[in-house]
């Protein structure tokens, strides 16, 4: 099986060549990679990219800001692949990491695959705590990939996979971004097409490394939410729930210790004076 790898970037070079070098170290080597600059302006890829490729099959593509549904439609019409697998620019790899894949897509017959992300032991803590908190099952509910969380699994756009039959079927991402990636995963099961989660075909996954940019992010994220449900009405589940579930929490924890403080305070007051 050839596989051909799609990674969208947006002014991340150093984070490509993290990703590259993890895919230079692949155990099964029958592969291509397409890596599409998404309309970077401040840093581009074109070095980086260019410094792998007397070592691996490497292509640059150069795309308009469009966001990266798009972009990886873009680099899906040019790859050469009998699967596709779609990757974030932000992850590392183990090296084994496509020859899992090889072996789960074949022999269950996978025409679709996604896998987990994990925090590495390397990142910061920072990213560490933000892990925990987009994967926990308190936050989240586990929708990313735990494999425990089969039966409610979705393949994301940080590390996903699929045949060419399926990307010629539904023509790729129906969008840029905010939830394409979720749509697709849709589409697909809803075409009767056959999913898997593939729990040791993990990514590391680097987080935000400031809570600006997080809670930028998880803004994002939310909208997205919002989109899918409009795009997709049933697909809105209580786990999606989890998230909201958690923030009232804290904040009912935070406002009751805050209160008993201050009602103790009074209290004490009262009866000592």
């Amino acid at each position: 099986m050839f596989f051909s790898i799609i990674i969208p970037v947006y002014n991340r070079p150093e984070e490509i060549r993290e990703v590259l070098g993890c895919l230079l170290l692949q155990t099964y080597k029958n592969f291509e990679v397409l890596v599409v600059e998404s309309g970077s302006e401040k840093k581009k890829s074109d070095l980086v990219v260019g410094a792998f490729a007397s070592k691996m099959k490497v292509k640059y593509l150069l795309t308009g800001n469009f966001g990266p549904g798009i972009s990886r439609n873009f680099g899906m019409k040019q790859a050469k692949g009998d699967y596709f697998i779609i990757l974030d620019s932000d992850i590392l790899l183990e090296p084994n990491f496509l020859e899992v894949i090889l072996t789960e897509v074949s022999s269950r017959n996978l025409d679709c695959h996604g896998g987990p992300d994990k925090c590495h032991d390397s990142f910061l803590d920072i990213e560490k705590a933000f892990n925990y908190s987009l994967t926990s099952f308190l936050t989240t509910g586990g929708m990313r990939g735990g494999a425990k969380s089969a039966t409610t699994f979705h393949p994301r756009s940080f590390n996903m996979g699929f045949s060419r039959k399926v990307y010629e079927t539904t023509g790729g991402f129906p969008f840029g971004f905010m939830g394409e990636d979720i749509v697709l995963s849709l589409k697909i099961k809803e075409l009767g097409f056959k999913i898997g989660l593939i729990a040791d075909a993990f990514v590391y996954h680097h987080r935000k490394k400031d809570f600006r940019t997080f809670f930028r992010y998880m803004k994002f994220f939310g909208k997205s939410r919002i989109n899918i449900t409009k795009l997709v009405p049933n697909s809105l589940k209580l786990i999606h729930l989890f998230p909201v579930g958690f923030l009232f929490y804290f904040l009912f924890t935070y406002l009751s210790v805050f209160i008993s403080g201050q009602l103790f305070i009074a209290l004490k007051s009262i009866i000592f004076s």
